[in-house]
């Protein structure tokens, strides 16, 4: 199949992919958008939401929907590495004997991260960078494709441990779930108090999403759109020439290479899902805010101001 048929294939199948969502998902379409670019581009996703915004029905419909397999890890102060990973076990013939941990599976949702201590969270590291973990000096491969869609609680902070820089730097999007408005949470209500059960058909394999994700990679993006990103990135760090006077006051440190790398895949993504076969600028802007909110840090002037991250970073675009 030639490129340009595969990224009309992908059109159509992207729209029946999100009506297959929104049989279980009512409302939140930004949300379900940027997660679904996450996995087209192979990237991971931080989802953001108080309690009962569907954080985790919505992880658990989307790897329904695209056919993968899917591994939930509850994440508590109490939880070790190796029930992530797996461990070594000595079986009958007293041979040490790896047994996989849910770590081993296409979409693992990592619910509540940061509830658990840092030793625990960097034992997620390895597979989110190399797809791959290590585990007694012996190296695993893990399947793909491979994604970690992880959630968070901005309101309840007591007894939580931030995420590291490193480790938020790897996440591609951090996706914020708003509430529903009136009359979707009427729908909502509706069709989660009564017996009727949406059964979510796949749209997608995994051998499929892996062929997306090459795809993506191939699109061609003008010298111009690689440098506006490059430049937007540029201008989140307060220290240097071309930041503005809004981000040198407010900010403490700016995104890094990542950003750009992950602004250029996204918008890649964004184009193809929209038909176009090669991304412009405003598929750069529309993708920025999810994946230069997490890293950048705003100081204590922007905190006793009000200033948010978005209000930063739309100043910039």
């Amino acid at each position: 199949m030639s490129d340009v048929k595969a990224v009309n294939n992908l059109v159509q199948k992207f729209e029946t992919l999100k009506k297959e969502i929104g049989k279980v998902i009512i409302g939140q379409k930004e949300a379900v958008d940027f997660t679904l670019l996450s996995v087209f581009c192979g990237g991971h996703s931080l989802l953001i939401g108080v309690p009962g915004l569907a954080k985790t029905l919505l992880v658990n419909t989307v790897s329904d929907a695209l056919g993968l397999n899917f591994k939930r890890i509850q994440f508590t102060p109490d939880l070790m590495p190796s029930d992530i990973l797996g461990s070594e076990i000595l079986d009958e013939s007293r041979q040490f004997k790896f047994i996989k941990g849910p770590i081993f599976s296409n979409i693992i949702l990592a619910d509540e991260i940061n509830r658990t201590p840092p030793k625990t969270q960097a034992a997620l590291l390895e597979a989110m960078q190399e797809r791959s973990v290590t585990v007694s000096g012996t190296h695993y491969k893990l399947d793909l494709p491979f994604f970690v869609l992880a959630t968070q609680n901005p309101i309840e902070q007591e007894g939580t441990y931030p995420l590291p820089e490193a480790q938020l730097d790897r996440f591609m999007f951090s996706i914020n779930l708003e509430y529903p408005s009136f009359v979707e949470e009427v729908q909502v209500v509706k069709s989660t108090t009564s017996n009727i059960k949406e059964t979510i058909n796949a749209i997608f394999t995994g051998d499929e999403i892996v062929e997306i994700q090459k795809l993506i990679r191939k699109i061609p993006v003008a010298d111009n759109v690689i440098e506006y990103a490059v430049g937007l990135v540029g201008k989140t760090r307060p220290k240097a020439s071309a930041a503005t006077e809004m981000v040198k006051s407010y900010l403490d440190w700016g995104a890094g290479p990542r950003a750009s790398q992950n602004l250029i895949l996204a918008a890649k993504a964004h184009a193809a899902v929209s038909g176009k076969y090669s991304p412009d600028i405003e598929d750069v802007k529309a993708v920025a805010i999810p994946i230069l909110s997490h890293r950048i840090v705003k100081n204590y002037k922007a905190e006793a101001e009000g200033v948010s991250i978005a209000d930063i970073i739309n100043s910039l675009l």
